[in-house]
């Protein structure tokens, strides 16, 4: 199944109309096989609703919104055992991490942990597989479609222990810390 990010917008006549139509298939990942980014749309701190949208998310800066804008997506993970395969190579996966999801790779511990903390309030729902959500101290949930997830800033890694990938939809909301 291909999945398709649709947008709507508005014709010359102030009629509902689509806008944008792509198929999601740019995201995978060439050094962290099974690894699918895929940046579905992007508003700033004060979204207005353009007649005609353009894609924002083309060319972003960082996928870390700025205090109230947002940023969804969508990722696939792969099973954990993807990076401890012969072939991995760890800096080659994390240069294309830096280059292809700026602001968020900056954000992880540099341990190699998957350790990362952002400043984004985040909406994650697990559509497809399990995974796991693990936190500080060992705090581990282990998660399947239909759950969701509301991250507050807070220090995390996702791991997928198990031998399918996982995909989840993520709204990031940027936000200050209190």
């Amino acid at each position: 199944m291909q999945p398709t990010r649709i947008v709507t917008g508005h014709d010359a006549e102030g009629r509902a109309d689509f806008a944008l139509q792509t198929p999601l298939e740019h995201g995978a990942f060439e050094h962290h096989p099974g690894f699918v980014a895929n940046l579905l749309w992007r508003t700033g701190p004060q979204p207005t609703i353009p007649t005609r949208p353009s894609d924002p998310v083309v060319a972003v800066e960082s996928v870390i919104p700025q205090p109230g804008g947002t940023i969804a997506m969508m990722v696939s993970f792969p099973p954990d055992s993807v990076m401890s395969a012969p072939h991995f190579d760890p800096a080659a996966a994390g240069m294309e991490f830096a280059q292809r999801l700026p602001g968020l790779a900056e954000s992880f511990d540099p341990d190699g942990s998957g350790y990362h903390r952002t400043d984004t309030m985040d909406y994650g729902v697990v559509l497809e597989g399990e995974i796991w959500l693990d936190l500080d101290d060992g705090r581990v949930r282990h998660l399947k479609a239909g759950d969701v997830v509301v991250q507050l800033g807070t220090r995390h890694a996702w791991r997928n222990r198990s031998e399918h990938p996982a995909r989840m939809f993520f709204v990031l909301i940027g936000a200050v810390r209190g």
